[in-house]
């Protein structure tokens, strides 16, 4: 049982969660009311009440499994917000400025987290070390979020940025995997590393491709706001 996070570690890191994802979400409803539909804005779903977006099982129950497991990731979503693209007053211009938006979001956040480090000093005691790691998970898991939804692969950010810029007939042919996307994601970093481990394969697309990016941005970030040593 003492190997097992405890109730102040998980509500530690819970709380840079919920504040990540719901600013993500919020992000592409904001820009997306900006640029023309308002479908989010009268949905509620332009706010940072944490209660609009938040999924019962993505956002709390799947993370809190995860980490209780002691998994070597974590992995969560919120509701999806609504856009309706062809509202937009340039579609093809302005989802990718929606999609975006919820990854460059999360990148701010990391960004303000970090230079809040600098702070940690000026406390003391429990409230010195529980600052110092809800803002190292506020900078990990915010970075995490953008580098994962920047994957080029719809419905992720990132792969309707690609089908934004890329020609039509590239764009065409990566929209239509939209429905796929999830599914095909799934099985690459979560169930292909199962199995191939299953033949002695090492395969770990997760530990191998995105923790990797993960990692430089994080770097970057910690160079940016000076904070090299106290994010070590």
């Amino acid at each position: 049982m003492d190997s097992l996070p405890s109730i102040s570690t998980i509500l530690v890191i819970a709380i840079p969660v919920i504040i990540a994802i719901t600013f993500h979400e919020a992000a592409h409803g904001f820009v997306a009311w900006r640029l023309g539909d308002d479908t989010a804005y009268r949905m509620g779903r332009v706010t940072f009440n944490p209660l609009k977006h938040v999924d019962a099982f993505g956002t709390i129950l799947l993370p809190a499994i995860l980490l209780l497991s002691k998994s070597p990731f974590l992995f969560g979503y919120a509701k999806p917000v609504p856009v309706d693209f062809s509202r937009l007053r340039n579609p093809r211009r302005d989802m990718v400025f929606v999609a975006a938006a919820g990854p460059g979001i999360n990148l701010v956040l990391a960004v303000v987290s970090g230079a809040l480090l600098h702070v940690v000093d000026l406390l003391s005691g429990d409230a010195n070390q529980i600052l110092a790691v809800g803002l190292k998970a506020s900078i990990y898991i915010n970075v995490l979020l953008a580098v994962f939804n920047m994957l080029p692969l719809p419905p992720l950010d990132g792969g309707r940025v690609a089908v934004g810029l890329l020609p039509d007939g590239p764009a065409r042919q990566l929209a239509r995997l939209e429905r796929w996307g999830i599914p095909i994601l799934i099985m690459v970093v979560f169930v292909a590393p199962l199995v191939a481990a299953q033949f002695g394969v090492r395969f770990t697309p997760f530990r191998s491709v995105i923790m990797p990016i993960v990692q430089f941005v994080i770097d970057v970030i910690a160079m940016i706001t000076g904070t090299n040593t106290i994010m070590r």
